[in-house]
């Protein structure tokens, strides 16, 4: 199976210009017969602010349109799509949702639990409560998988109860800025190795004025797949672009066989610990 990464340069605010160069990647990676596309986090409206939850409404219906046209392609193309987007939460802040679009239908809503407080996140979204569910083959079409986002990455507990559940792909869109991307390609790895899972990561391009300091971070790209030995299949740069890699997930099935961390872990004792 072909899978891979779109990265590119979220302009923020910018709901339809963010959907153009979406749409295009969508039809380069369908015309290389990629089977699954992961997009950088908040690809639709990047970290627009949200103050209010009246502020939010009109940026985030825009949103919800494009994730719309997004669910068309998925069945005009015969692909899957992960990204996340601002999503309306009632009477509080909006939360960051990561969705993975099939077959003309959002699954998962993943609510992005852990909130990046140094570039003060928590401000404008609310925190997610539950983690992420395993989506199993025949509803994905693909494998059983699961997805976090960004921050999520160094939290492995994050991942944990859809690991139970037999997940063997996990999806991970980000805005991961250039001071910690080594932090970023250690990461990447460990997840693999530590889930025994292969992981797709998207992380956007360009430049941004993030949180109330207005700091101006570069993000070099660096998505990449990764295999469950721990092994980067592909890895991209910092400049805009699809990226893909055969994966075999009987790779992942026979080192599970070989090494089963399932059956061994502790739980027990973890409680009490």
């Amino acid at each position: 199976m072909l899978i891979g990464a779109f990265s590119f340069a979220p302009r923020r605010g910018d709901v339809a210009g963010n959907l153009a160069a979406v749409e295009a990647g969508l039809r380069e990676a369908s015309a290389a017969s990629c089977r699954l596309v992961v997009l950088p986090e908040m690809w639709t409206t990047s970290f627009a602010e949200f103050s209010s939850p009246e502020e939010a409404r009109g940026l985030i219906e825009e949103s919800e349109r494009a994730l719309d046209r997004v669910a068309e392609l998925t069945l005009e193309l015969d692909l899957a799509v992960a990204g996340t987007a601002p999503a309306l939460n009632g009477h509080a802040l909006p939360f960051n949702r990561l969705t993975i679009i099939t077959r003309g239908e959002r699954l998962l809503n993943y609510d992005k639990v852990h909130l990046f407080t140094p570039t003060a996140e928590e401000l404008n979204f609310s925190a997610g409560t539950e983690p992420p569910a395993c989506l199993d083959a025949e509803l994905t079409g693909l494998v059983p998988m699961t997805g976090a986002t960004c921050y999520d990455l160094r939290f492995g507990e994050t991942f944990k109860p859809a690991l139970r559940a037999g997940a063997e792909l996990i999806v991970i869109p980000a805005q991961w800025p250039t001071p910690r991307i080594s932090h970023w390609s250690a990461l990447l790895p460990g997840c693999a190795v530590e889930s025994q899972a292969f992981v797709v990561a998207c992380n956007r391009t360009g430049t941004e004025l993030v949180g109330r300091r207005k700091m101006e971070l570069v993000f070099p790209g660096r998505s990449a797949v990764v295999d469950p030995n721990g092994q980067v299949l592909v890895e991209g740069g910092a400049e805009p672009g699809l990226i893909c890699a055969e994966v075999d997930f009987e790779v992942a099935r026979r080192l599970r066989t070989r090494i089963p961390i399932k059956k061994d872990r502790r739980d027990e004792l973890y409680k009490s610990w």
